[in-house]
């Protein structure tokens, strides 16, 4: 390597972070730590030497240890809630929307982890911390009234029965969806069974598809 690109590399490393790049890393690596070790568990110190930072760094940003949860809090919602609103739910006939979406929330429970093990986590506290946040009733409003829309798509066009409504489809979803991810560890081991093979989560999938189309869909008797 010539020294010209040792001076490029040198200068680049030195370049400090945006204020932005900062809190996001510190995001990040203070989601993986409240996922894996709780709220009480996780260390500051731990957060601020794996991003490279001081406590005295995190605190200006977030307050205080429960700020910093808080705000772990949004990101994962804020995440789901963002890719949810970009499906296109709307220019989509009831029933092929409707699988889209729970296709949809499944691939991303199943994709982060840490999202489950923060909203257990969250559970345990009573969701205390998640009530602090205004940022987070909003996203979830959306994704209701989303739901709303579609399901009143399906009245109109008969194919969905009456008699439901858009927090009885997010729950059903979410459930099984849910479900999939935290109990996984646990039925393997009880039932002996691989759970987190490829053609097993292909399987649960499509059950789960077919579990809530089947809720939703009116009857042809």
């Amino acid at each position: 390597m010539n020294e010209l690109s040792k001076s490029g590399r040198a200068g680049a490393a030195r370049r400090p972070r945006s204020p932005e790049a900062t809190r996001q890393d510190i995001i990040d690596v203070a989601t993986r730590e409240f996922a894996e070790n709780g709220l009480s568990g996780a260390r500051v110190d731990e957060i601020a030497a794996k991003t490279g930072s001081s406590k005295r760094m995190l605190y200006y940003y977030f307050g205080d240890k429960e700020g910093l949860y808080v705000a772990v809090l949004e990101e994962a919602y804020r995440r789901v809630r963002t890719t949810e609103a970009q499906l296109d739910l709307e220019h989509l006939p009831p029933v092929d929307a409707l699988r889209r979406l729970v296709e949809f929330t499944f691939d991303h429970h199943h994709a982060n982890e840490p999202f489950i093990r923060l909203v257990m986590i969250e559970n345990i506290h009573h969701a205390d911390y998640l009530a602090r946040s205004k940022t987070i009733q909003q996203l979830n409003v959306s994704a209701i009234g989303q739901i709303e829309r579609l399901y009143r798509r399906g009245l109109d066009d008969g194919v969905f029965r009456a008699g439901l409504t858009a927090i009885d489809l997010h729950w059903q979803i979410n459930a099984l969806c849910f479900f999939h991810v935290s109990n996984r560890a646990t039925f393997s081991r009880i039932f002996r069974v691989d759970l987190s093979s490829k053609k097993a989560v292909a399987a649960r999938r499509a059950q789960v598809v077919e579990m809530v189309l089947r809720n939703v869909l009116k009857s042809s008797s």
